[in-house]
């Protein structure tokens, strides 16, 4: 099976007053569809830039970027902006919900920005993904009125409405208690069965065991894949 990611020799630099951070050296990576991919490391061991550059959120410095057999290096804004829209779907640690808006209009809004979806067909899609991570009979309700657990399964439907290639979920039970995280766990899981590629950044070791490879990033190093 070809990748529908790789990285080659990716290398990233923060600029700094009075010396450049180089954050990711000589990254190579290769993830294929329907991997549980799992980002793991300490806080500013770069997996957060990893992610970023892997979800078209961040440029990198030199390096290639194949992503669905295409070379994507040299993209500009609005052209990562519709990669994006198309196959990507992200879930963070902190949900990012609009509070003014209902919990089905939250679910919608990447439909709004895809544009020329009927209204009927919107609709549809929403109920879909609600009833998915099991809050249809929350449509109408604020996030505000949800709990934290509720909030994340929320972003996931969000995440999915799009029917994304890719998955990415950025410390997404860290916000959580145990018992909520595993339920959120185990809804990723479940959605990686039906061959969704899952890419995950934790600093949590208790989740490797759902993921069927992990990266270990340190000082912006791969240090080992598991």
């Amino acid at each position: 099976m070809n990748n529908i990611i790789e990285l080659k020799n990716i290398n990233k630099y923060y600029k700094m007053k009075t010396l450049n951070l180089h954050a990711l050296k000589s990254i190579n990576i290769g993830i294929k569809q329907g991997d549980f991919l799992m980002i793991m490391g300490k806080s500013g061991s770069g997996k957060t830039t990893l992610m970023n550059i892997l979800g078209f959120l961040d440029s990198f410095d030199n390096g290639k970027y194949i992503f669905n057999g295409k070379d994507v290096t040299g993209l500009n804004e609005n052209e990562k902006s519709e990669l994006r829209n198309e196959y990507i779907g992200f879930i963070f640690q902190q949900f990012h919900l609009i509070d003014s808006l209902t919990i089905g209009q939250n679910v919608e809004l990447p439909l709004l920005y895809k544009g020329d979806i009927p209204v009927k067909e919107r609709n549809l899609l929403v109920d879909k993904y609600l009833n998915l991570v099991g809050l249809l009979d929350k449509k109408n309700r604020k996030p505000s009125e949800l709990s934290g657990g509720q909030q994340q399964r929320i972003a996931i439907a969000r995440a999915l409405i799009n029917n994304p290639y890719v998955i990415f979920a950025d410390e997404p039970t860290g916000a959580l208690d145990s018992s909520t995280g595993t339920d959120i766990m185990e809804l990723l899981t479940a959605l990686n069965k039906e061959n969704k590629t899952i890419i995950m950044v934790t600093h949590d070791e208790d989740l490797k065991k759902y993921a069927n490879k992990v990266i270990h990033i340190k000082d912006g190093v791969i240090e080992k894949v598991e």
